[in-house]
């Protein structure tokens, strides 16, 4: 939800500097047109009266492109007055330079105090208007959380049911295939169970050690038992693993669900580790945009909710797992894990 306020207030404040920021940028021309009227008003009162404080005189021959009156810029700045007793001459009227730039630097400095005068006042109102244009969807969100929590929790009792029932059905029939896919879209279930269990939490992870290839081949023999014509061929080191392990489940049991689901019919799927990078290649459609594949909702087919890779990169951030994706269409889907701090060396 923070992150809601910060792109709200962002976008507000960013308007505002915008139009605040053209805003002073006309007033700083108004301005500098300003200071020109007033040097050509001091010269001009200078020609008449001779009293020029911070103006200097010179008296030089008239020329065709010398023009009375006008603000010349070039350096100094000056101006050409008609002198009634010499006929052949002008009087020319010069404000230094350096007197004219500290005229300017006044301006400069005055604008940029009350810019930052007004862009403050503007984060104050835009952080304010944030709170206030958002906080009917905070609880809106509260609410619809608080509501996937209740039937998360409700169903829970319910599928447990199932899933017992189904394996004392096995012990009393043996095998059975309307059974087994019974099973499955149980455990389907379950796990979009635990996906939206681990969208909704934020508690802190508990660390715990444990060994790698024997949580990998418990979690292959489970999905072996969903897929059984999917082919997996695993080659992993005995690594001791230091983090959360059932935040690391979720994402192993994510990633291998798409391994298959996405697989072919007797497709395979490897499971290998190369120095500290464990390695998920599936044989299956691929993907076709891979940039978007962490997005949250977004997914290539009808299936699912389109949050599975989404939590696996939350998780993976929260644990310190770098996650990359490689993909071809039609050709498979590679994804690395780095494990490299999560491995107890």
């Amino acid at each position: 939800m923070l992150g809601h306020y910060g792109n709200s207030f962002l976008l507000f404040f960013a308007l505002q500097m915008i139009l605040l920021s053209v805003i002073f940028l006309q007033s700083y021309r108004e301005g500098l047109h300003a200071i020109d009227d007033q040097v050509r008003s001091q010269m001009k009162i200078c020609s008449f009266d001779l009293k020029c404080e911070g103006l200097q005189l010179d008296f030089v021959p008239k020329t065709k492109d010398r023009k009375v009156r006008r603000l010349y810029k070039e350096g100094d700045l000056y101006s050409f007055f008609e002198v009634p007793t010499a006929n052949g001459y002008l009087l020319k009227v010069i404000l230094p330079k350096a007197r004219y730039e500290k005229m300017v630097a006044e301006l400069k400095s005055d604008l940029a105090q009350k810019f930052i005068f007004y862009a403050l006042l503007i984060a104050l109102i835009s952080f304010l208007f944030s709170l206030y244009a958002l906080r009917p969807l905070k609880k809106a969100l509260e609410l619809n959380e608080e509501f996937v929590r209740d039937i998360l929790h409700d169903i829970n009792t319910p599928l447990s049911a199932l899933v017992v029932n189904f394996k004392l059905f096995q012990k009393e029939i043996g095998q059975n295939r309307k059974i087994e896919r019974m099973q499955s879209s149980v455990t389907t279930i379950l796990s979009l169970q635990n996906n939206l269990r681990a969208f909704l939490d934020d508690s802190p992870l508990q660390r715990e050690r444990f060994s790698l290839s024997e949580l990998l081949n418990e979690r292959i023999e489970h999905f072996q038992g969903l897929y059984p014509r999917i082919r997996f061929l695993v080659q992993v080191d005995d690594y001791t693993i230091d983090t959360s392990k059932d935040a690391f489940v979720r994402i192993l049991d994510n990633l291998l669900s798409n391994a298959c689901k996405h697989n072919d019919q007797d497709g395979t799927v490897q499971v290998v580790t190369e120095d500290y990078l464990l390695l998920i290649k599936d044989s299956g459609r691929g993907i076709r945009n891979v940039r978007k594949i962490f997005e949250r909702h977004y997914k290539e087919s009808e299936r699912g909710l389109g949050i599975g890779m989404h939590i696996v990169k939350k998780l993976c951030d929260a644990l310190g797992i770098g996650i990359r994706v490689e993909s071809e269409v039609d050709r498979g889907t590679i994804v690395a894990l780095d494990l490299g701090s999560v491995i107890v060396k």
